[in-house]
């Protein structure tokens, strides 16, 4: 019943391995994001941005306009704060795909971090 030292010692090189794989992977993701941080950094002004015009086209407090800017730009979308302006709602456009670009933009990024992290990998051994 009871599990052995041995047991351990024989699981010991694929944590040491997975270890060294985690970190591959996140020093290649932070190089990647490293690359393309003023990407993401303009996507997130130019979404906070109309978040903020369509609070003041709405009458919206600063919280509600970014809770509404993050739940459109994720593509969430619960409804309950709706744009009832056309200008308003152009910008809610806005935010929504740029939410998409930037969703595609971290995917992208992670997976050129887990092949960087394989190639890194299958080299080492």
């Amino acid at each position: 019943m009871g599990v052995g030292v041995e047991h351990f010692m024989a699981k010991t090189p694929q944590v040491s391995d997975r270890r060294r794989r985690r970190r591959l992977f996140f020093a290649a993701l932070l190089k990647q994001l490293y690359v393309l941080w003023p990407i993401f950094s303009g996507i997130l002004v130019v979404m906070v941005g109309c978040g903020i015009v369509i609070s003041r086209i709405e009458n919206w407090s600063i919280g509600e306009a970014l809770y509404f800017t993050f739940v459109t730009g994720l593509t969430i979308g619960y409804g309950d704060l709706t744009p009832k302006h056309a200008l308003a709602r152009i910008l809610a456009l806005v935010i929504g795909f740029s939410g998409i670009v930037l969703t595609g933009i971290v995917a992208a990024v992670s997976v050129q971090a887990l092949g960087e992290a394989a190639r890194d990998h299958a080299e080492r051994n």
